[in-house]
């Protein structure tokens, strides 16, 4: 049986038994609209801690990070299906707190700064956002106390920030990173892709193509892997493209050789996608 906390009160008292016993707890933060992506991340946390420990997932669509115009109104919500998921893949705590019970008293005074790296790709596009992430995720591991979290990489460079934050912050969380899953055109799921219709869908599989076209094409060097992908890409005035680039692991400068990390971001229709592979750039 999965419990539903919905209070500050609540989350701690349904975390007090794993706490007394010395047990150890796993949170996978989350926006809801939870799909096979998430279930993923759920299970990469079960198996991260022992059977008797506690798993919480957190379902709370974050309005300190969606920028004027955004998605926030519109953006999926549903509870009752996504606790069905979480009950089925063994978090034995949801917590679904409203907006006043994470930001009592309204917007907070003081908020996470997410450095240069939150300027950057995704931050330069929505200026603000990494702010808005860091500042909630701060919140949860504050409220939960995990000793670990689990995020996916299709956020990739949430996932690099977080991980940065819970290490210079001292936080003690420790920060696991789970696979993106995808559909079977290659399509990075999203809680987003319900807004796509069936042509949109299959123009959105051309992300993932051009990722690949990218990394098959890193024999060639850095400059090689970005043409090979903007040539798949340019080539569907559907795709409206925000960026496409070719970062170190950490999103620093590509390497002249070894890891890297490709990145896109793009619009179809109405609906902002992105995606990420690894890349791996031979000497």
């Amino acid at each position: 049986m999965t419990l539903v906390a919905s209070t500050r009160a609540e989350l701690a008292s349904a975390l007090a038994g794993t706490r007394s016993a010395g047990g150890r707890v796993a949170l996978v933060p989350t926006m809801g609209a939870l799909h096979a992506g998430h279930a993923s991340l759920i299970d990469t946390a079960r198996r991260s801690v022992g059977p008797d420990d506690a798993v919480v997932v957190s379902i709370f669509v974050n309005p300190l990070q969606f920028g004027p115009g955004e998605d926030l109104d519109r953006y999926p919500r549903t509870l009752d299906a996504d606790v069905e998921l979480c009950a089925r893949h063994g978090a034995g705590l949801v917590f679904a707190p409203s907006a006043e019970e994470v930001y009592p008293g309204g917007d907070p005074q003081v908020t996470v700064e997410p450095g240069p790296l939150g300027s950057v790709l995704e931050g330069a596009t929505r200026p603000g956002h990494f702010r808005g992430v860091l500042t909630v995720v701060a919140k949860l591991f504050g409220l939960a106390r995990p000793d670990v979290a689990v995020f996916g990489e299709k956020d990739y460079q949430q996932l690099v920030l977080v991980r940065r934050m819970a290490v210079d912050l001292c936080t003690g969380v420790h920060v696991l990173g789970a696979r993106t899953v995808r559909e079977d055109s290659g399509l990075a799921l999203s809680s987003r892709n319900r807004y796509l219709d069936d042509p949109q869908t299959r123009t959105a599989a051309l992300l993932y193509r051009a990722l690949q076209a990218g990394a098959g094409a890193a024999d060639a060097g850095p400059a090689a892997v970005l043409g090979a992908a903007r040539g798949v890409l340019g080539g569907d005035p559907e795709v409206r493209l925000d960026y496409l680039a070719l970062t170190s692991p950490e999103l620093g400068p590509p390497p002249a050789c070894g890891e890297a990390r490709l990145l896109v971001a793009a619009r179809v229709g109405t609906t902002r996608l992105i995606d990420n592979v690894a890349v791996d750039v031979p000497a």
